[in-house]
């Protein structure tokens, strides 16, 4: 493992990185949202009479005399976002239902407010119980249907059944979603805070009827996105269609109140969980469904119980996923979906039965180790969560603690120790990756994914510094620029192993290139040589069983009367993964949690957080910490203070500040001890697993679980709340 500071550290601490916001054109102006304040009906009237008087003023679109664009395009990822102005229909509070377009932010803003929009209102399904809401059973091909649970469960010695409940979250990135559009003649070039800049080329280009080729998005740096720049949003389409009428490069900016209900959030869900024992503890039955909010027109990927199968060793699991249409804004992807609020059950209801049949909690996980996959029989390609079990055991005391419930005090804080394992899924999408080494020796990457603060610069650098032999200050990462070779998005932590990998096959390409340019050159210690009887060091490639016969990169450029040397690499992990012989394995992790409840106040405080995680091949320790960090934070946030409120009544956000909506600060977070175990994932061609989003996963439940302990109180709603602990 390597400790290596970010390579674009500088940038971002001197204030020079470049993020969406940062950007600005010649003759630029600006656009700034109308917003819908009911959640269903019509739009009867739009009067925009005073708003295009007002100073500035260039421009207000409506559905009224917008320019038609066509449907966006399925995605892996599920359907694109209905384009709010195809027509008068109002669907959820908050929907955008005009566009100002004005010389200065200011004018915009000001003339905004002057647009009056008339409605005719009707009634809006708002909540999951609601018997006019439609429900969508819709599993996406990844429920579960082994063994016969029903039969187990009625059979079982122990049978467990309860609901949990999850609030909705949003993403909320500390830097507000921005889209700079610019047209120059057909060619359209978009600065956006997408985490999937070839998604949103491809959006653009079809709403607007145009080759890929000449759609540009920009991504350098992304200050944030937790899965809110997974989709083609609509304020993204408005403002490239304000720069289209005005013919002028156009800025658009979110507002935070905005942020809530423009770029998704992690939906409501409800969970019934059913779960059948033996009296030593062994799971015989799971059955798992979930209800979870949907967009009132949407179809939107949603699988809250796809991690539960592949967790523990059970013979017969039955999972089922349905979704319910609601007056809302659109719900997306938020950092973990589906593991995190799958996992809140499953391990709650786990430490439940830990207490019921009198086995310890961590006990009880390894007596239901998964030794192979559970529903294939293949082995694992890697699955150390035993070790992060037993180390986390006891790096944590977790031995030393009292097993019975309210029985460890400090005065007047009840003290609580919980558990929770964590199988996070598998995930790798094609990817693509071009690799030049230059006449100066150094060398450049390119490809088209982006950098959301997970370290994808320091990683890609160090890796190609590692495959060609160079210094990590002598490789230029390009990356957020759909022009690039395609990559998949930054998201379900799957870039790492797809990017690492097609580094590694782009290297050896270009390795290969240059002992092609060589082959006949009697001037080289390298002629005729293969590729297996070489390696790279120094800048220089050279005999592995010789290192003097070699020469350096830019001396055989020279020669050569090149300027470089380029290769390309891919790799589809995919579609290898059905005739691998083994299960690829995503990360897997064990979090225990130390918690301090005041009795009289029911005030809830985590004073320790472990989380010792199995992430394949660590590239760069010290980013990959960073990720656990930031993960285990947003799990604090879920399990104690986040959540989206909704007016029950007008379906408008009620809470859409900072002001008011809470997320966890300094005070709130301990100090997060992080501890990596395991070996390289024998699947991946690196070795590496995906750790953007196993930080979450696991943390509300060892912190209910630890409530338990504590309290005596079993907690199945996030968040935890004060009244719950009263």
């Amino acid at each position: 493992m390597t400790a290596l500071d970010r390579v674009d550290a500088p940038l971002k601490v001197s204030g020079s990185a470049p993020y969406p916001s940062d950007f600005t054109l010649p003759d630029q102006v600006h656009a700034v949202l109308v917003q819908s304040t009911v959640a269903a009906g019509r739009i009867s009237a739009i009067d925009t009479t005073a708003a295009l008087a007002a100073p500035g003023v260039l421009a207000v679109i409506t559905h009224e005399n917008a320019p038609p664009l066509a449907d966006l395009p399925m995605t892996p990822l599920g359907a694109p976002p209905r384009f709010p102005f195809k027509d008068d229909r109002i669907i959820h509070c908050g929907q955008h239902v005009a566009v100002v377009v004005a010389g200065t932010h200011e004018q915009a803003a000001s003339a905004a407010r002057l647009v009056q929009v008339s409605y005719e209102t009707a009634k809006p399904v708002l909540d999951l119980d609601d018997p006019r809401a439609e429900v969508v059973d819709n599993g996406w091909g990844m429920e579960v249907d082994v063994g016969d649970a029903e039969a187990a469960l009625s059979s079982a010695e122990i049978t467990y059944e309860e609901t949990f409940d999850i609030a909705p979250e949003a993403n909320n990135p500390l830097g507000l979603f921005t889209t700079l559009a610019s047209w120059d003649s057909d060619r359209l070039t978009v600065h956006d805070c997408s985490q999937w800049p070839i998604m949103t080329r491809q959006a653009l280009a079809t709403a607007f009827g145009l080759p890929e080729s000449d759609v540009r998005v920009l991504v350098p740096y992304l200050g944030g996105g937790f899965g809110a720049g997974l989709r083609a949003w609509s304020h993204t389409l408005l403002a490239a269609l304000a720069a289209r009428v005005v013919g002028r490069p156009v800025k658009l900016v979110l507002t935070r109140p905005q942020m809530f209900t423009s770029v998704g959030h992690r939906a409501r869900s409800r969970q019934r969980l059913r779960l059948g024992m033996t009296g030593a503890g062994r799971l015989v039955a799971i059955d798992q469904e979930s209800t979870a909010a949907l967009g009132a027109e949407e179809d939107n990927f949603s699988a809250v119980v796809l991690g539960t199968p592949h967790a523990y060793d059970c013979p017969n699991v039955a999972t089922h996923d349905r979704q319910v249409r609601l007056n809302i804004p659109n719900p997306g992807f938020m950092r973990a979906p589906g593991h995190a609020e799958g996992n809140f059950a499953l391990e709650s209801a786990l430490d439940e039965l830990s207490y019921r049949v009198g086995i310890d909690p961590v006990e009880l996980r390894l007596r239901n180790f998964a030794e192979v996959h559970p529903q294939s029989g293949l082995p694992w390609s890697s699955n150390a969560l035993r070790e992060c079990l037993q180390v986390g055991a006891e790096r944590f005391g977790w031995r030393d603690r009292s097993p019975v419930p309210r029985s460890t005090r400090d005065g007047n804080w009840l003290v609580g120790y919980g558990m929770a394992g964590v199988t996070f899924g598998w995930y790798a999408a094609p990817c693509r990756a071009r690799l030049s080494i230059l006449a100066s020796g150094t060398a450049v990457l390119k490809a088209a994914a982006t950098d959301i603060g997970t370290g994808t610069y320091t990683i890609a650098a160090q890796q190609v510094a590692e495959l060609l032999g160079l210094r990590v200050d002598q490789v230029r990462v390009e990356i957020g620029d759909s022009d690039l070779p395609p990559a998949p998005q930054s998201g379900g932590s799957g870039l790492a192993v797809a990017l690492t990998g097609a580094i590694q096959v782009a290297a050896a390409n270009l390795l290969r290139a240059l002992l092609d340019e060589v082959a006949a050159d009697a001037r080289s210690p390298l002629r005729g040589r293969r590729l297996d009887e070489v390696t790279a060091s120094d800048g220089r490639l050279h005999l592995i069983d010789d290192p003097a016969v070699g020469e350096k990169y830019a001396d055989v450029l020279a020669r050569h009367g090149l300027d470089e040397l380029t290769a390309d690499g891919e790799l589809d992990l995919a579609a290898a993964a059905a005739d691998a012989g083994v299960a690829p394995a995503g990360a897997f992790a064990a979090r225990f949690a130390e918690v301090r409840v005041d009795e009289d106040l029911g005030l809830l405080r985590v004073t320790r957080l472990l989380s010792v995680v199995d992430g394949g091949r660590i590239l760069n320790e010290k980013t990959a910490r960073s990720q656990i960090i930031g993960g285990t934070v947003m799990g604090i946030g879920m399990a104690m203070f986040e959540e989206v409120a909704f007016d029950h009544a007008t379906g408008r956000v009620a809470n859409a500040t900072f002001g008011d909506y809470l997320i966890p600060v300094n005070a709130d977070v301990p100090d997060l001890d992080v501890v990596f175990v395991g070996g390289p994932d024998a699947f991946s061609p690196t070795g590496v697993k995906g750790l953007g989003e196993v930080g979450v996963v696991g943390v509300p439940a060892a912190i209910a679980n630890a409530v338990y302990h504590a309290t005596g109180r079993r907690i199945r709603s996030l968040p935890i709340t004060i009244d719950q602990l009263m």
